[in-house]
């Protein structure tokens, strides 16, 4: 059970990104990571990225196969507020845009075509391509449609054992109306994601606090977002913030489970460590894809099992820098 994993305080948890729709490298990301000791996986709320995702588990762990059961596997989904980058797109305004390509090289998930056009379903709203363009030609939406709109179709999907809510924006009534048709509509755990991007430390404990008043002790998570999508790099600096963020959370003695996020990386758990930061789990997304990509971007992936062995070690690896001993 997912509680149980949460329980032990060795829950990594792989983030695929609450925008990411690529069904390919959501497949071949889940596989890689179940291989490699994952069970907790944060996906997109699309019915279409759920089954890629159970195609990728159904490859690494199958079904009453050798390496386990499906069911000690947990997925969960994401959903947003209005403009949070998470669940946000870039598009490209032809007449501003210049060809000067910098979007192009900088995007993480390679969304941006050669013809200057954004792929929606992989770009992840991670705001790159709009710090570097000069010619504000990059503009962000957020796509409109009502968490209704968005559960109604998944909320009996038995694979999803947990919703994660991204609480960063500023309107409190939009996070409260979501956050009450969750808490009515779905009976698993339910995940706050949530930091210091738009609110102040008061305003955040004040907003988890209200979440959680009428919950049930630990059936929430709460996740500690630090610099979302920023953890391409793997040092002490690039996770400082997810650790903060952490530290105060943990200072309240809320009846939750504690995972970070935001610029997490494999020092996260020794920082953590360093800090006296108790915690049930990490999530990681950017750094955790960014240590895979070259071997996720083959299209013999799942034919060369030297390849896939290869790439799982090193998934191992990360898995095993977020458990303290």
């Amino acid at each position: 059970m997912l509680k149980e994993l949460l329980e032990q305080k060795k829950c990594f948890k792989l983030i695929c990104g609450a925008g990411n729709e690529n069904l390919t490298e959501v497949e071949k990301l889940v596989a890689l990571y179940a291989s490699a000791g994952c069970h907790f996986f944060d996906l997109s709320a699309s019915e279409e990225v759920l089954k890629a995702a159970q195609r990728g588990l159904e490859f690494a762990i199958p079904k009453n196969g050798q390496n386990g059961e499906q069911k000690d596997y947990h997925f969960c989904v994401s959903v947003g507020m209005k403009n949070d980058p998470h669940v946000c797109k870039a598009r490209i305004n032809s007449e501003k845009c210049k060809r000067c390509e910098k979007c192009v090289k900088i995007c993480p998930q390679h969304a941006i075509s050669e013809y200057f056009k954004v792929r929606e379903k992989k770009c992840i709203g991670c705001l790159r391509c709009k710090s570097v363009c000069k010619h504000v030609a990059i503009e962000i939406y957020s796509q409109g449609e009502s968490i209704e709109q968005i559960m109604s179709p998944l909320i009996s999907n038995v694979s999803i054992k947990c919703v994660e809510l991204h609480a960063n924006g500023q309107d409190d009534e939009e996070v409260h109306d979501k956050w009450k048709y969750l808490r009515k509509n779905f009976d698993g755990m339910l995940s706050i994601c949530i930091g210091r991007s738009n609110l102040s430390n008061e305003q955040v404990l004040a907003r988890v606090k209200r979440l959680v008043e009428k919950r049930e002790p630990y059936t929430t998570i709460i996740q500690a977002d630090g610099s979302p999508m920023s953890g391409g790099e793997d040092d002490f600096k690039t996770t400082l913030q997810a650790v903060a963020m952490a530290e105060i959370i943990q200072k309240e003695h809320l009846p939750v489970y504690l995972l970070l996020s935001g610029g997490t990386n494999s020092k996260t758990a020794e920082l953590c460590k360093l800090c006296g930061v108790d915690f049930n789990g990490i999530g990681i997304g950017s750094f955790a894809r960014k240590i895979v990509k070259e071997y996720i971007a083959r299209d013999d992936f799942f034919e060369n099992k030297e390849i896939f062995d290869e790439a799982s070690k090193i998934a191992s690896s990360l898995i095993q820098s977020t458990i303290i001993v």
